[in-house]
């Protein structure tokens, strides 16, 4: 194969041609995995579900998304019929790794009591800082915010005010035992 010639029309057209290659590929590679994508974000949101509810039979599960510091984030909790919460799941977020990602635990944590939110009714949680009860994340208190933010989102939604809140589904009603 004879060598081309090295002008700015050749050049041009090289780096068009090797773009259009990479852009299929890449197009080819979305197109294949698009399927076990989403079926793996349908099996982690069924987790999440079973999760929250923490083997209650008789629960609600909401998902509702808020902004972040990072950005949006997505979180699943789980409430009693009294409007307790069950539990949380993050369903994905973009917070700082090592300040906001603590969320994903940090709100669970039974020895420290007043970051604790499991077990308590849910409908005006507020970082201490604001006046609340719940103690914000060490150096990520816009995260602790947000995040409280959305548990209380979903509880309003638990409660049926859907059309203040922001939540985006209910995910799991008063379940019953598999006949």
């Amino acid at each position: 194969m004879a060598k081309l010639e090295s002008t700015f029309k050749n050049m041009v057209l090289s780096l068009v041609i090797i773009s259009m290659v990479a852009a299929g590929a890449l197009a080819g590679v979305y197109l294949l995995t698009l399927d076990s994508i989403e079926a793996q974000k349908v099996a982690k949101q069924e987790a999440a579900k079973l999760a929250v509810l923490n083997g209650h039979d008789d629960g609600v599960a909401i998902e509702t998304e808020v902004d972040g510091f990072g950005g949006k984030f997505r979180v699943m909790v789980g409430f009693d019929q009294e409007g307790n919460v069950l539990g949380y799941e993050i369903l994905d977020h973009q917070e700082t790794p090592g300040l906001g990602s603590h969320m994903v635990h940090w709100f669970k944590n039974a020895d420290k009591p007043g970051q604790h939110i499991i077990g308590r009714k849910a409908g005006s949680f507020a970082v201490s800082k604001d006046g609340g009860d719940v103690d914000a994340i060490t150096a990520a208190t816009i995260t602790s915010r947000a995040f409280l933010k959305a548990i209380n989102q979903a509880h309003a939604e638990f409660k049926g005010t859907e059309a203040t809140t922001g939540a985006s589904q209910i995910i799991k009603q008063e379940t019953e035992e598999p006949k």
